[in-house]
């Protein structure tokens, strides 16, 4: 019998060519600069103190504090590696919480992260908007109007960017995240040329690292809640595991060459910026960047504030980029409306996504004291973290024939475990505060929505209408459907 039409190879490739779906555009080195420009914000150029501080200025303390928090996003990251080499879908924490706890756990995650996110995105937008417009104004404040405009015109434009382009959003990253670690490579190698050039005045600071006060064991956790915080961000790529080139290979070995990067580095700066200031002008400086290069390089001091705008620019970009996935992954399991799960017929990109998401930051810089409130919620990452790893434990014995191209240590998930319920318990026993209450009831709110629309499938019918109109309107059509597919 004769080959039918829909046979022919050409035809068939055509047809594959037309499947709606995310493309695998992201490859090693797009892969290293989402990690580095997750993980390197302005805190690392503006307030480096938290740590130091809370070790009572005692310099080795503070040094080995910053490599145990480095050394323990590694382990997070190669955990986070496991897990998205074997499960490559979008959504990060979410698509893992999902497949090892269940579903409740995955939308009360989901639910905290669709307020929390965003927030976030909108406080890195309008700190960008504060270092770009703050030059122009010398000792005189910015405009607040002025500061939330150019806040929200810079989210719109990556909003609008990561929408349409996955290539160009990655050339983007590539760019700003090797502009910042040139910024910090002039740090670091400005403190290592001091350190050798000035050895009496400098090395003896670091001979008598441990000579201080030593901190007690209260201060030492708080101190490693701050280089934990400063080290945020390591989780960044299981978000696109499902756009990465050859995930089995490049995600272990983006981890592993972005996380130990990002430790050399921040060792190198601190050790730069104890090389030219004493630890209480550290703590005591508004931004130590700026303080160190008013000292060694004032002729071009004013790369340095450039630099943290860079800096915040890229991790903006990034951060935008996983929360568009996070969102598509999220209504492709029908915890958020369909339409957001849609790409656009032209560009196979989360359109939709990326609009939702833009849309909730917007509305979070209008009213920017609600950001505050988000402050609240930070014990939910590490929550968060926790049941991620508690689900690469639950589906290695649940599904011990799940094809793993990559393993960790059996043993690095449980510390991990440990270490995020301690994280998350920590400042709630400590310092002890009604706002936690508020924020937990607030994640136990996610019940109200689960239980009829996720549980019962409660569904309205006028909705389904809405949705075929904004899908023409956003020339847009579900996932794993043809492009040819179009609401008529």
């Amino acid at each position: 019998m004769g080959k039918g039409k829909s046979d022919d190879p050409k035809d068939v490739k055509r047809k594959e060519k037309a499947k709606m779906q995310l493309k695998r555009n992201i490859g090693y080195f797009d892969g290293v600069s989402f990690i580095i420009g997750s993980i390197v914000g302005a805190g690392i150029f503006v307030s480096p103190t938290g740590v130091l501080k809370h070790s009572l200025l005692n310099i080795g303390v503070a040094l080995i504090i910053w490599t145990a928090s480095g050394l323990v996003s590694l382990m997070g990251s190669l955990c986070y590696a496991e897990l998205g080499t074997s499960l490559p879908f979008s959504g990060g924490e979410y698509s893992h919480i999902k497949r090892g706890l269940g579903s409740l756990p995955a939308f009360v995650f989901i639910w905290t992260s669709t307020f929390t996110k965003p927030a976030s995105n909108a406080a890195r937008a309008l700190l960008f908007a504060e270092y770009a417009t703050q030059p122009f104004y010398g000792i005189c404040p910015a405009p607040e109007v002025l500061k939330k405009c150019l806040a929200l015109a810079v989210l719109w434009s990556l909003g609008i960017l990561n929408g349409r382009s996955v290539k160009m959003a990655a050339w983007v990253q590539t760019v700003f995240t090797l502009l910042k670690m040139m910024a910090l490579s002039v740090i670091a190698i400005g403190g290592i040329v001091l350190l050798v050039g000035k050895r009496k005045e400098s090395l003896a600071r670091f001979e008598d690292a441990f000579s201080s006060e030593i901190p007690n064991v209260s201060q030492v956790a708080e101190a490693f809640f701050q280089g934990l915080y400063a080290y945020g961000g390591w989780w960044s790529l299981n978000y696109m595991a499902e756009e990465m080139k050859n995930p089995s290979r490049n995600i272990p070995l983006t981890v592993m060459t972005a996380v130990p990067a990002v430790i050399v580095f921040y060792l190198l700066v601190n050790i730069s910026y104890l090389t030219v200031l004493t630890p209480k002008e550290i703590v005591s400086s508004v931004a130590v960047a700026v303080t160190w290069a008013d000292r060694v390089i004032p002729s071009v001091a004013w790369i340095i504030p450039l630099s943290v705008a860079v800096s915040i620019f890229g991790a903006l970009n990034s951060s935008m980029f996983t929360l568009g996935r996070l969102s598509y992954a999220g209504s492709q399991s029908g915890h958020l409306p369909v339409l957001i799960s849609m790409l656009n017929v032209h560009s196979c990109t989360p359109a939709p996504a990326m609009i939702f998401s833009t849309t909730i930051a917007s509305i979070f810089i209008i009213p920017s004291d609600l950001i505050t409130l988000t402050n609240y919620f930070g014990f939910s990452a590490w929550l968060m973290i926790g049941l991620t790893c508690a689900s690469l434990i639950v589906l290695r014995y649940r599904e011990p024939h799940l094809h793993r191209p990559y393993k960790v240590f059996l043993p690095v998930p449980f510390v991990m475990v440990a270490v995020s319920f301690f994280l998350v318990l920590a400042p709630i026993v400590w310092s002890p505060n009604l706002q936690y209450v508020y924020a937990f009831l607030f994640m136990l709110g996610s019940l109200i929505v689960y239980l009829p629309f996720i549980h019962f499938k409660l569904h309205f019918a006028f909705l389904d209408k809405i949705t075929c109109h904004l899908q023409l309107l956003l020339e847009v059509c579900p996932a794993d459907g043809s492009a040819e597919g179009k609401c008529e």
